[in-house]
């Protein structure tokens, strides 16, 4: 089934304590179409890029199944582009640089070629942005994925909330979840969130696994502990792509369903930060990502006798 995706195509310079990359293809929506690829095609790819954008790194995603109709292309305006530090904990991170480029004045179109696609991903962009995505649509999708963060919780709170009543599931990692919600209780933040639109909340904790909510049922995945972690950039939004590319290939929508995508988006995220940027996602094939949820079921599987 195809996938729409949403989002940014980008470059990205990053500091952590393992080393630091020159300028790198980066945004939400290269990591979620490289990631999801792996699991359904055709994706549709809606973003904007600037003249400076590989023209190679567009023939890759083509490669992988992802058209690129949508994506506008400035040849007279620059990338999207974001710097960032990261603190040896890899939770924390300073934003050093954001210019916005081509980004500034971003209206989205949707082709007609489009319209088929019963899967959007919405990724972390502006919330009117990714509203006049759904908007574009002729017909309700199936299933409408969004990812959000803190900085459109500050500067477009309204917008925000008027999008989460299109929504079915919400990405937030767990301080997103209690700044949208004003509740400290992840079970309380996923209570007053579902009720402001989406049917499910996958609340994601980094090193420390995911949490799936939906209705009074609560799901925990862990993370899969690495012995190195050198760049966590993009990981939520690989997780993403793995998330509703397991959802978009099987087509089943149940909670147990749901239970697996965050398996397979945590296998797929467990990659990403293994190398700088999107260089390991480039790299893996299907028997690495097999062998991957293979580990993370080893991870959750037990057998227990009850006294």
């Amino acid at each position: 089934m195809a996938l729409l995706v949403v989002g940014t195509m980008a470059f990205d310079a990053i500091e952590t304590p393992f080393g630091k990359s020159d300028r790198i293809i980066g945004g939400a929506a290269t990591y979620i179409a490289l990631s999801a690829s792996n699991f359904v095609q055709p994706i549709k790819q809606v973003s904007v890029v600037g003249g400076d954008f590989p023209q190679e790194e567009l023939d890759e995603l083509q490669n992988r199944g992802v058209e690129l109709g949508g994506v506008q292309i400035k040849k007279d305006q620059k990338s999207f582009f974001w710097a960032g530090r990261y603190h040896l904990d890899m939770n924390e991170r300073d934003t050093l640089d954001t210019q916005l480029n081509v980004l500034a004045d971003f209206i989205p179109v949707v082709p007609d070629s489009y319209q088929d696609c019963e899967f959007v991903m919405l990724g972390n962009l502006m919330p009117s942005i990714q509203h006049s995505v759904l908007r574009q649509l002729k017909k309700r999708p199936k299933l409408v994925v969004m990812d959000t963060m803190n900085f459109w919780m500050d500067s477009a709170m309204p917008d925000l909330k008027e999008l989460l009543k299109h929504v079915d599931v919400l990405l937030v990692n767990d301080s997103e979840a209690r700044q949208l919600s004003a509740q400290y209780s992840l079970v309380k933040a996923a209570k007053h969130i579902m009720a402001m639109g989406p049917k499910y909340l996958v609340v994601k904790k980094g090193e420390h696994g995911a949490l799936l909510f939906h209705e009074d049922k609560v799901f925990v995945a862990p993370a899969l502990p690495l012995e190195e972690v050198f760049d966590p950039t993009g990981a939520g939004d690989t997780f993403a792509g793995g998330f509703i590319g397991h959802l978009a290939s099987t087509g089943d929508l149940s909670f147990n369903n749901m239970k697996n995508a965050i398996i397979v988006g945590s296998a797929m995220a467990s990659f990403c930060v293994e190398k700088f940027g999107t260089t390991r996602i480039k790299e893996i094939s299907k028997e690495d990502i097999q062998r991957r949820i293979g580990q993370f079921a080893e991870l959750v599987n037990f057998d227990i006798k009850l006294i």
